[in-house]
């Protein structure tokens, strides 16, 4: 990561993210991106980036060979099954 880079604020507002952070970040023309600010500046970042961080998140919470995903389904599924007899029970049709 680089110290930080100068540039300026031009006409409209807009301003010049040096090709080399774009190239470094996969940055290309018409990409969308998101702006946040906080008390120490503005934090320019994309969908996939986001992604990348919240994947990295949550590998330092999750520990190695849990699959949460595999655990929603199964929740779900027990969900759906209880619903399931529940609506046997009461002899109800579900309604979305």
């Amino acid at each position: 990561m680089t110290n930080g880079i100068q540039t300026r604020i031009s006409n409209g507002g807009r301003i010049v993210i040096p090709a080399m952070y774009r190239k470094s970040l996969g940055l290309s023309e018409g990409e969308p991106v998101t702006l946040s600010m906080d008390e120490f500046g503005i934090r320019i970042s994309t969908p996939r980036l986001a992604l990348r961080r919240l994947q990295a998140l949550a590998a330092k919470r999750i520990p190695k060979g849990r699959r949460v995903s595999e655990e929603l389904i199964a929740e779900r599924r027990a969900e759906a099954k209880r619903e399931l007899e529940e609506m046997k029970r009461y002899g109800k049709k579900r309604k979305d």
